[in-house]
């Protein structure tokens, strides 16, 4: 809303608010002064028939009905107005030392300017409190007016020329009971204090409190005068050469915080008194730390001939924007991260310096910014990864692509990831990528597509082929993924076998296994030999001769095949032979024993050059050529014992008297043969052919030995002998025992017959048995009944079979033994009862013994006894 005023017919002078901002005083040239209303049709005039230059409304002019106001002007009168009963009527607060340059009311003070100084008025005490000489040098007041501005209710601050003073009004404090103070009331104070006092090197064109500091419009004179002292100056005689003006922003003890000069229009012909600085008054109750709260913020107002420039307090944002004009982008978004200004700022902060960023080709640098300034917005994220590949630089963006929170969308990481791929100084980020990221949030076939024409080209390095084995993996392709593992040697290569089941191609990288662990590659290739043949595992090691210890390879696998199956790789035992030499002699004589598939000629040979005594022996004595073998034993071993076992060995009476024919030309083989051929050979027979007069070293203590040795062994011969025939005996009377028992055959159960403990009864201990048994023994029946020679029929009849190869009708044994019983009780005798049936041996067991009942007895055999 704008309103305007036809208040005065010459220059308007000074303009003055209440603390309301209700009514507006203004004076002017034309000798009157003016007080509108700024929302009704209220006006005052007053005629003081003088230029008036000065009016200050009363802080409370709205609230009050006296409706006060102070001006004063060329006549050099202060005029103080108060309505009244009658009307309003004026009082003369001072006159008489020159016109009055300016006034300024703060609630019960009144402060004005004349040629003279300052002085204030308590107008709630009438009467004057202090008087501010003005100072010394400065300019007249016509060509530079003093400035007067109330800090708060009791500091003033006065600009005059080139000085600046600061007064503080303070009250009288009266001493209380118990040591405190109290304060007197506000007509009371009468104590006025310069706090603050210092000379500025310009002019001071306008002044004003900024919080606890000032803001200063200052004049800068041209710099032909620079030189000059300002207190000699002439501000009016500066045409043409003046520089912009200033505004700054000091503190009291005149450190300079800002400067800003003004874009002013003309300012190279203007004067110091055509500038003004004006201010909406500011309570400070909210200012802290140099920051107001939001719309409390204080305004200035710098008024020129041709311009009326706005000044606030540079808010954060203000802050921000300043930095981004000036390219200070990383300064700009520290300010924004501070959390000055409002939140949306980061989008667009960041935008300018990813954007500056990119200008600058700081491609790095922006992308490691990018997490910070997109945050969770996956279009952002979209936008700029394709504005990176479309610079061929978004290998450097990859590290820092989210995953998850956002998740952008497939083509954004395939993109990425494709862009890895086609350079070799990014195959290393390309395989943390594709470890890192979760294999949901793209399509593997792309990069493996992107990947393949590199396939064996310089460009493929390890990197890429452990990066194309993992997205063979995500993709399915663990035969594929297997190859490149091999080829890259990974230790882990075993497990991944095991979990995908890939035994069928294994067969493919046999010595990429064995280099990566042949210790966990060899019981592969056993397990799975029928996938791989033996012969394909050793042609594959043999090729690769250069590469890695080939030998030592055959040897570990040819080992474990020889212990898992000895006929499996008999086609190699002649190689293994040799391998055995080379890397485990000592497993080669066992491996000599157990195969029968080497070529004993080029074992020996081989032994031969590797002088392998004891592997010589043996393949000798399996060439049949024992003389030289045992020749070998004695000359090169000197191991009479082992002659001895050699010779024993070979059953040949010959070898013995070689053995012995080789030793005698040495003492001490003599007598070592002595100690050991007791058992294999008569000690008499070496001692007879032993020359005479040869000197054979403990000779007696041998002889002793020999002979103790024989009587021992005599004496463990004869023991075994008497064991061996006291269980001929057992095993012959158990034999005949069982023999004597008979077997229960039926078409329901198979039972021994035994006797009964009862003396009455016989036990017949049953089994089970199919109902289709046959009897097809070898008796002298042929099958037949022992007794009334009719065939046995088992579905039908009871059988009882003896161990003496008879065999009878259960009925036909029955009746014969009921009629050899009926003769003993008619008149046979016991001897001969005794005799015919009931014939026992007097070494039957225990319970037999003791029992007085018949035994169930073949009658054959019992009448051939008998």
């Amino acid at each position: 809303m704008v309103k305007e005023f036809p208040a005065h017919t010459a220059a308007v002078n000074d303009l003055s608010f209440d603390i309301e901002g209700e009514y507006v005083g203004s004076c002017s040239d034309d000798g009157s002064v003016v007080i509108n209303s700024l929302f009704t049709d209220e006006k005052l005039k007053f005629d003081y028939h003088r230029p008036m230059k000065a009016i200050a409304l009363d802080p409370d002019y709205s609230k009050k009905s006296s409706r006060r106001f102070v001006a004063g002007g060329l006549a050099g009168h202060l005029y103080f107005n108060t309505k009244r009963w009658l009307g309003y009527r004026d009082q003369v607060l001072h006159s008489g030392e020159g016109p009055i340059h300016a006034v300024k009311w703060r609630t019960s003070l009144i402060a004005w300017a004349n040629d003279a100084g300052v002085k204030v008025y308590d107008a709630a005490n009438d009467q004057r409190i202090t008087f501010i000489e003005r100072p010394r040098g400065s300019p007249r007041p016509e060509l530079l007016l003093p400035h007067l501005v109330w800090q708060d209710d009791t500091l003033l601050v006065i600009g005059w020329g080139t000085s600046v003073k600061i007064a503080s009004i303070r009250a009288n404090q009266l001493k209380g009971t118990n040591g405190t103070y109290r304060h007197v009331p506000l007509s009371s104070m009468n104590q006025v204090d310069i706090v603050a006092s210092f000379q500025t090197s310009y002019y001071i064109s306008g002044i004003a409190p900024f919080g606890d500091s000032l803001v200063i419009l200052a004049y800068i004179p041209g710099e032909e005068d620079g030189d000059k002292e300002f207190s000699s100056m002439t501000p009016s005689r500066q045409q043409g050469n003046a520089q912009r003006p200033e505004v700054r922003i000091l503190t009291w003890n005149n450190d300079e915080l800002t400067t800003d000069a003004l874009p002013v229009h003309g300012f190279e012909h203007y004067k110091a008194k055509d500038y003004s600085l004006a201010h909406a008054p500011f309570s400070g109750s909210s200012y802290a730390g140099g920051q107001w709260a939001a719309g409390d913020e204080p305004s200035y107002y710098i008024v020129s001939p041709k311009d009326v420039v706005i000044v606030k307090p540079r808010d954060a944002e203000d802050h921000i924007a300043w930095l981004l004009q000036h390219g200070w982008h990383d300064k700009a978004l520290a300010a924004v991260e501070a959390g000055q200004g409002r939140s949306e700022l980061l989008d667009e902060v960041g935008s300018r310096y990813l954007d500056h960023l990119i200008v600058e080709r700081k491609y790095a640098e922006a992308a490691s910014l990018c997490p910070k300034l997109l945050r969770g917005s996956a279009s952002a994220w979209e936008r700029w990864v394709f504005h990176f590949a479309h610079l061929r630089q978004l290998p450097v963006l990859v590290p820092y692509m989210p995953t998850d929170n956002p998740r952008l969308r497939d083509t954004a990481y395939e993109v990425a990831l494709v862009a890895l791929a086609t350079n070799p100084s990014f195959h290393k980020d390309l395989l943390s990528a594709v470890k890192s990221w979760p294999p949901v949030i793209y399509s593997a076939l792309p990069v493996i597509s992107a990947i393949y024409p590199q396939l064996n080209t310089s460009s493929m390095t390890d990197s890429l082929k452990q990066a194309l084995a993992e997205l063979y993996v995500i993709d399915g392709q663990y035969e594929k993924a297997f190859s490149l593992y091999a080829d890259l040697m990974k230790p882990d290569i075993f497990d991944f076998v095991e979990k995908h089941n890939l035994h069928d191609f294994i067969h493919e990288k046999v010595v990429q296994l064995m280099m990566i662990d042949c210790k966990r590659a060899v019981p592969l290739f056993i397990q799975y030999r029928d996938l791989i043949t033996p012969s394909e595992v050793v042609s594959q090691i043999m090729g690769a001769k250069n590469t890695c210890d080939t030998r030592y390879f055959l040897h570990l696998y040819l080992q474990s095949l020889f212990e898992a199956n000895p006929h499996a790789g008999k086609d190699f035992h002649d190689m293994q032979v040799e391998l055995y030499a080379d890397y485990d002699p000592k497993m080669l004589l066992p491996f000599l024993r157990s195969s029968q598939h080497y070529t004993l000629e080029k074992a020996y040979e081989i032994c031969v050059k590797r002088d392998l005594l004891k592997e010589q022996v043996f393949i000798l004595g399996r060439m049949g050529n024992s003389k030289k073998a045992l020749a070998v034993i004695i000359n090169k071993l000197g191991d009479i014992e082992e002659a001895v076992e050699f010779v024993t060995m070979q059953h040949d009476d010959e070898l013995w008297e070689e053995l012995i024919k080789q030793c005698l030309h040495k003492p001490e083989m003599v007598g070592m043969l002595l100690e050991h051929t007791v058992g294999n050979l008569d000690p008499l027979y070496i001692v007879n052919m032993v020359p005479n007069g040869l000197e054979i070293p403990r000779l007696r203590d041998r002889l002793v030995k020999i002979i103790t040795d024989y009587r021992t062994e005599t004496s463990l011969r004869h023991g075994c002998n008497d064991i061996l025939k006291a269980d001929i005996v057992n095993l012959l009377v158990k034999y005949y025992k069982e023999a004597r028992r008979a077997i229960f055959l039926s078409n329901e159960v198979d039972s021994r017959v035994k006797r009964d403990d009862s003396g009455t009864s016989q036990s017949i201990e049953r089994i089970p048995s199919t109902k289709t048994v046959e009897v097809k023994s070898k008796t002298r029946g042929g099958a037949r009944c022992s007794m009334c020679f009719d065939p046995f029929h088992i579905q039908s009849e009871s059988v009882i079979v003896f161990f003496c190869c008879h065999s009878y009708h259960t009925t036909c044994l029955m009746d014969s033994i009921n009629t050899v019983t009926g003769n003993k009780r008619t008149g046979a005798t016991s001897e001969e009862a005794g005799t015919e049936y009931d014939y026992q041996d007097e070494d039957e067991d225990e319970d037999d013994n003791h029992s007085d009942v018949p035994h169930l007895r073949c009658i054959l055999c019992t009448t051939a006894v008998s």
